[in-house]
């Protein structure tokens, strides 16, 4: 009886593997270009990344890409204050400017604004995702709301959960609250580097409801006893579906939004802060990271800093507050960096400690149209180098 082994007419010579890999790669390179393109993407004016898809960091960097080709657009970028946490997106500092930008024509303000987003994460997403603004003009806020506790700074040791952990450094330990294991650490530098997982992500989040193919694929609708819409389901026609965009009607956020309303409204009271000091700040180390890889980038950086909510500082913790707000500046002018620091708005345009209402962007641009420094700098946006 012959018990040679069977030879596997499947196995591959050095050739063939080299081959095989060669093929995945250019098909994982292609995918994302490839499947993007049939894409349905709505792209009004005043257009920000829609709120239930703010983790989608390819669209953010598509968003980036389609502003890219006016070669007058000045990409404002921040958090939620610049993303418009309590408005509409014609109610945002953007809009605004543009609508207030008088000889300026041609001068397109982008909101580049994401929500949730605090520098740590910032400097992440821009690192990965914001190529498109090299070389660019970049109106960056500076909310120093993220250094008002250990907590909000992320340098407390206590494990917490926080918005964007993939965008933060996944070096263990480089943010003391953030406890994720070294697989998942791995997985989200992954992410970032390899187009075709990103791509992924994106359909997850726009098409999928954030699942994964599989937990899409066996999702029940939620009655009982359970159906499975999508067990037979095609998921390529996903690639045609249109991008998530703004509801048409928001109760969150606009004018007629019940949150729409000042602070003091809503039961918020003064309050005292831990302010965390500059040099042990591990968002304002991120804040300077990312004025610096703008500049790196050639980009032409100008500054807002606040303006803060003080409406909502106790008198007694005032003092540290001004400390934090001088030394930001100090370090802004002795670095050669534009900045404008507004003077606080009216108490009732604010939402919160930091966020604006309708009224208070429209009043912050204002302030920002009348100061000199800003407008100096806003006159060089049709000539900024690409």
């Amino acid at each position: 009886m012959n018990s040679e082994p069977v030879p596997n007419p499947f196995q591959l010579d050095g050739k063939q593997w080299f081959l095989a890999a060669a093929v995945v790669s250019i098909v994982a390179l292609l995918i994302p270009e490839l499947g993007s393109r049939p894409e349905i993407f709505a792209y009004p004016p005043d257009y920000r990344v829609p709120y239930s898809v703010s983790k989608d960091y390819w669209l953010y960097s598509r968003h980036l890409d389609r502003a890219a080709s006016d070669k007058a657009a000045v990409f404002v970028v921040g958090d939620s204050v610049v993303w418009g946490e309590y408005v509409r997106p014609n109610g945002t500092l953007s809009h605004f400017l543009n609508s207030q930008r008088g000889s300026a024509i041609g001068v397109n303000y982008v909101n580049a604004g994401v929500n949730g987003q605090f520098p740590l994460a910032l400097d992440g997403l821009l690192t990965h995702y914001g190529h498109a603004i090299r070389g660019r003009k970049v109106l960056l806020h500076c909310n120093l709301l993220w250094m008002s506790s250990p907590e909000a700074d992320l340098s407390d040791s206590k494990e917490q959960a926080f918005n964007h952990q993939p965008l933060v450094p996944q070096l263990p330990g480089s943010v003391p609250c953030y406890k994720a294991d070294i697989d998942t650490r791995i997985g989200h530098l992954l992410d970032h580097a390899v187009p075709v997982f990103a791509f992924s992500n994106h359909l997850q989040i726009a098409q999928m409801d954030s699942m994964s193919l599989p937990d899409w694929t066996l999702a029940t609708d939620g009655n009982w006893p359970p159906q499975y819409p999508n067990t037979y389901t095609n998921p390529l026609p996903l690639l045609l579906a249109p991008i998530p965009s703004e509801p048409v009607s928001d109760s969150e956020r606009g004018l007629d939004s019940q949150r729409h309303r000042p602070w003091f409204d809503r039961g918020m009271k003064p309050q005292t802060y831990a302010w965390v000091p500059l040099w042990d700040s591990l968002q304002w180390a991120a804040f300077q990271r990312i004025v610096q890889r703008l500049r790196a980038w050639n980009c032409d950086v100008f500054v807002v800093l606040g303006p803060f909510n003080t409406h909502m500082i106790e008198e007694a913790n005032r003092q540290d507050f001004d400390t934090l707000s001088s030394g930001v500046q100090q370090w802004l002018f002795e670095n050669g960096v534009g900045y404008v620091a507004p003077g606080t708005l009216p108490s009732d345009l604010y939402g919160d400690a930091s966020h604006p209402l309708t009224g208070g962007y429209e009043e912050l641009a204002k302030v920002l149209r009348g100061n000199d420094t800003f407008t100096t700098w806003a006159s060089r946006v049709s000539t900024a180098p690409r």
